[in-house]
């Protein structure tokens, strides 16, 4: 009997995805469950388990292919019989090794100039911008969501405000400087294609960049206290929950004192209306092989120290591993970004829509400070909280952020509530 392999179902915000390698070649057997092929979304990438055991007799999209939810791409017969069949553990994808002749060449990509996909139609069809009137960088011409959203931007921009100043706006008589030739000599360059992570990242830096009113106030701590408990608790607290007490959880429960403090920190734009949350998802940002990604830890506000440092502890590996689900990465009210690992001084974070603040926590070093009129050493860190003044003003923000260093400069305080 024949039966269909076809893509899972994608989440609502997700329309492609592409296939990354297949496991198997046609000819060969598979087992039910063992994986077949990676799938990458824009927000994680998916491993689709064989449906039954068989024979791979088919397949028909190849490694590249853009395909959608519900989509055949291969097709196993579970009454055939292989004449080899390899184990998991030395099969190696089929993107790795020579192709084989009796796998279905992937089909040619029609020519797709004027079709949208579904998010950017939305766009246009709301802005009145016809799909032919939009160039189209997708495969085979289609016009993508960041087509629509570049179509919709000069149409957006208000009548009444100007545009920012350019060369050719103060002296529209100067042609435009010819581009400089640049040798290449030797020297090699490489073109690769965005994966579809980096490419979602970008558009939503951007998005983020231009939707919102997007302010950065900072301030310092002290780290000695939250040290010196990680020093006198730390061993202790590693024996009783098995896992290391990291800085990363103080950070978070900072946060949490924070945002039940001023509530608007943990708001949201939704059009003309601020959607207040009565719950505290934080998103911590986490280096991937594959780029940032976010996971959430959902009701921070009611976690303790072990239950924090253990979920960051499993996403750390989860994304190391590429196992996040989407699950792991969907919602979130409020993000930390920690660039103090890599090392980071300072910088200004940017916001994750449709959230409205995000906390950047920076690398803690010694530095003079002044203490009762005395020049003392102290480990200091710089944190940024990045909002959005649209619905922030400037009192909430500074007083969110003092929170935070408060709290953190007396973390008994986050053990008592106070």
């Amino acid at each position: 009997m024949l039966i269909d392999v076809k893509v899972p179902q994608l989440s609502e915000s997700i329309a492609e995805a592409t296939l990354l390698s297949w496991y198997r070649k046609a000819g060969e057997a598979v087992k039910r469950n063992e994986n077949l092929i990676d799938i990458e979304t824009d927000k994680v990438v998916l491993e689709l388990p064989a449906p039954a055991n068989g024979v791979l007799v088919e397949i028909i999209k190849a490694n590249g292919a853009t395909v959608v939810a519900e989509e055949v791409i291969a097709r196993i017969d579970t009454d055939a019989t292989a004449t080899e069949s390899p184990s998991a553990e030395s099969a190696a994808p089929v993107a790795k090794s020579t192709p084989q002749p009796s796998a279905a060449p992937a089909p040619a990509v029609p020519d797709a100039k004027g079709v949208a996909m579904p998010a950017a139609r939305k766009i246009l069809d709301e802005k009145g911008i016809a799909v032919d009137e939009v160039p189209g960088t997708g495969r085979g011409g289609r016009v993508t969501k960041a087509d629509a959203l570049a179509a919709v931007k000069p149409a957006a921009a208000p009548a009444t405000v100007a545009a920012p100043a350019t060369v050719a706006a103060v002296s529209p008589t100067l042609p435009p400087a010819p581009p400089v030739p640049v040798p290449l000599a030797n020297r090699p360059e490489q073109r690769v294609p965005m994966s579809r992570l980096r490419a979602r990242v970008a558009e939503r830096l951007i998005q983020s960049q231009s939707t919102n009113a997007i302010l950065t106030t900072f301030n310092e701590v002290n780290m000695a206290p939250v040290m010196e408990l990680r020093k006198l608790y730390g061993e202790k607290f590693e024996k009783a929950h098995g896992v290391r007490l990291g800085f990363m959880a103080f950070f978070v429960k900072a946060a949490v004192a924070a945002l039940q403090k001023y509530p608007i920190l943990n708001a949201s734009v939704d059009g003309n209306d601020i959607v207040y949350h009565g719950y505290i998802d934080i998103g911590v940002a986490v280096g991937s092989p594959r780029g940032l990604v976010v996971p959430i830890l959902r009701d921070a506000d009611q976690m303790s120290f072990a239950d924090i440092e253990k979920k960051i502890a499993e996403f750390g590996q989860k994304a190391k591993d590429g196992k996040l689900s989407m699950e792991d990465l969907a919602g979130g009210t409020f993000s930390i970004s920690n660039g103090g690992v890599f090392g980071s001084m300072l910088s200004t974070p940017i916001i994750n829509p449709p959230q409205s603040a995000i906390l950047g926590v920076h690398a803690t070093k010694d530095r003079p400070v002044v203490e009762d009129g005395q020049i003392v050493i102290r480990p200091m860190n710089y944190l940024a909280m990045s909002y959005d003044h649209r619905i922030i003003d400037g009192r909430e923000a500074v007083l969110g952020l003092v929170a935070m260093k408060e709290a953190l400069e007396d973390p008994t305080r986050l053990l008592l509530g106070v």
